[in-house]
């Protein structure tokens, strides 16, 4: 009898950790009505670059995150592969894939300003241990946090100093993901993560859950 309570234990254990999981995979489906804040319910002032790269009269900021967001809508298949050239199609992608085509979205070609950063600084850049791989290089997190902390702000990991989260800046999680941050916003004011670890819904409000699991090793905005 006792053996049977065990396993019915077991059981239930791993019922709870199913559904737990399949919650933080659909987050989008709990609340359905979920009501969404902006800025402008805080009183912060959204900032906005002086720079328009691609001249379409959307500020860098603004075209980064519209970017991510497109990438979010389209919701690529989450597959983790090599590809030659680097690029996967339009239909398949990674985290570090979002970046990108956030930068693309403003007039950037990431992969080609990475690429020139390591042939430049291969030394600094550990993951690449001294053999750059145009390939794959572009789509590594650990890259990602080297390039942005050598060309762009770095900024508080604090996510709970809300004024300084803008739509377009990149966060990162120790060494294994990466996000955009959306204009939209939960009701402390934490900003929503446009990102892809295979969810259903790639623009969400999970920073606040990601933080317990995930040490925000980044947080940075472009500046060209």
């Amino acid at each position: 009898m006792k053996k049977f309570f065990i396993i019915l234990i077991i059981i239930f254990v791993i019922f709870v950790i199913t559904c737990f999981t399949f919650i933080l995979n659909h987050s989008s489906i709990i609340p359905i009505n979920k009501k969404i804040y902006y800025a402008k319910d805080f009183g912060i002032e959204v900032i906005k670059s002086n720079i328009d790269f691609d001249n379409d009269g959307i500020d860098d900021y603004t075209d980064i995150m519209l970017g991510a967001r497109k990438d979010a809508e389209n919701c690529p298949t989450y597959k983790s592969t090599y590809y030659p050239g680097g690029y996967p199609p339009h239909n398949e992608g990674v985290c570090t894939d979002v970046i990108w085509r956030a930068f693309k979205n403003a007039g950037y070609n990431l992969k080609d300003l990475i690429d020139e950063d390591i042939k430049n600084n291969t030394n600094q850049y550990t993951r690449v241990a001294g053999k750059p791989d145009p390939n794959i290089d572009f789509r590594r997190v650990p890259n990602l946090i080297t390039f942005f902390s050598r060309n762009a702000d770095s900024l508080t990991t604090d996510i709970y100093q809300i004024a300084e989260w803008q739509p377009g800046d990149i966060v990162t999680f120790e060494d294994s993901h990466v996000g955009v941050i959306s204009d939209k916003r939960n009701k402390n004011g934490i900003p929503y993560l446009i990102h892809n670890a295979g969810q259903k819904n790639r623009e969400e409000d999970i920073l606040e859950i990601y933080i317990l699991y995930y040490k925000i090793s980044g947080h940075f905005r472009w500046k060209n």
